[in-house]
């Protein structure tokens, strides 16, 4: 009997003792929309932009069209000693952007290191927000993440890092309205097959994590989803969109991404979801087939411009045009006293028509 009732002590224990369900994916975090904090650690220069429908709003509810440019990863300019508040001080006051998009390659992430990475990044946000710019974080890498199969040397990550990324930059970016957007993968492809399957809903899968790990520690930033085809084709959008709140998509329409006349195309292929959510066009741009650097699929002129500015005009769309960089293509500017190429002069003419003077 003693045995017995032992049995019955030490089966009891081990039933108290159990541990709870894991219920990760059942504790859903708050995705109803929040204002940002009254107070920040800070003061900051500009107010927060959140989504409302299928536009970017302020504060107060006024709706903001992003114009900006790119720039190159700044572990780059930093080692060529170009890595400065000169850049900074140019785009605003000279071309009159209103927001820099920063690419930070996962090579250069591990190279530098994350702690001496983040200096960079707190560079940036000090120019930005002394300037009155907002900016734009890009995980810059391109290829399948699925496979973790990537373009280049230089694109190569994988999921765990990619998502301990994203924790890195939540973190250390929580409530600041200078850091308006996370683009969570430059360029999804497949690379005609080269690289691996990966299905919409495999991709979207990858994609919600990571905005999950985001919003678990900031709901004031806005995370970019670029679609297939080198962050072209939005399609799936259609039937399977992302499940979270307060996203906007991405898109990277060259001018060889599809044949003109464009409008039709676009509207097929991305445009439509500017009808229901915010779109910006993080990368755009155009350079002649003997400038240096000239590649399919950017090789075009300005009625490329013009044709895709108006379009993106009429739809409400952000934009960030491809690179103000001497080297990188195609080129925004000629050399470092900032001379623009013909693309440079379009963009930085679009950009003083069309934004706002402060």
């Amino acid at each position: 009997m003693r045995v017995l009732a032992l049995l019955l002590l030490l089966l009891a224990i081990s039933a108290t003792a159990q541990p709870q369900k894991d219920n990760f994916y059942d504790d859903r975090i708050d995705t109803t929309a929040k204002a940002p904090p009254k107070e920040t650690p800070r003061t900051y220069s500009l107010p927060f932009i959140r989504v409302e429908g299928n536009r970017f709003v302020d504060e107060q509810g006024r709706t903001v069209v992003f114009r900006g440019v790119s720039i190159a990863d700044p572990d780059r300019l930093e080692r060529l000693g170009r890595w400065d508040r000169r850049i900074f001080e140019v785009l605003k006051n000279d071309w009159n952007a209103n927001i820099v998009r920063i690419p930070v390659h996962p090579r250069a992430w591990r190279a530098r290191g994350e702690e001496a990475y983040l200096k960079l990044l707190d560079q940036a946000v000090e120019w930005a927000n002394e300037l009155g710019l907002y900016l734009i974080i890009d995980w810059h890498s391109i290829g399948n993440l699925r496979t973790e199969l990537f373009q280049h040397p230089m694109y190569n990550t994988t999921k765990t890092e990619t998502f301990r990324f994203w924790k890195t930059i939540a973190e250390h970016f929580r409530h600041n309205p200078i850091v308006a957007f996370y683009e969570v993968f430059n360029e999804p492809t497949r690379y005609n097959g080269t690289l691996g399957r990966m299905s919409w809903e495999e991709y979207k899968q990858i994609v919600e994590d990571i905005i999950y790990i985001i919003y678990a520690h900031d709901r004031t930033v806005i995370p970019l989803v670029g679609g297939f085809d080198w962050a072209y084709d939005l399609t799936y959008v259609r039937e399977s969109p992302i499940a979270f709140p307060g996203i906007a998509y991405t898109a990277h329409p060259y001018p060889q991404k599809r044949q003109p006349p464009w409008e039709e195309k676009w509207e097929h292929d991305w445009g439509f979801v500017a009808d229901t959510y915010p779109v910006f066009v993080t990368e755009l741009g155009f350079m002649s087939a003997d400038e240096p650097g000239a590649h399919v699929p950017v090789i075009g002129d300005e009625t490329y411009g013009e044709a895709i500015v108006n379009y993106m005009e009429k739809k409400g769309i952000s934009w960030t045009a491809w690179v103000f960089d001497p080297v990188w293509s195609p080129q925004l500017i000629k050399n470092w006293d900032f001379e623009p190429t013909t693309q440079g002069r379009f963009f930085r003419e679009k950009m003083r028509q069309l934004n706002p003077r402060n």
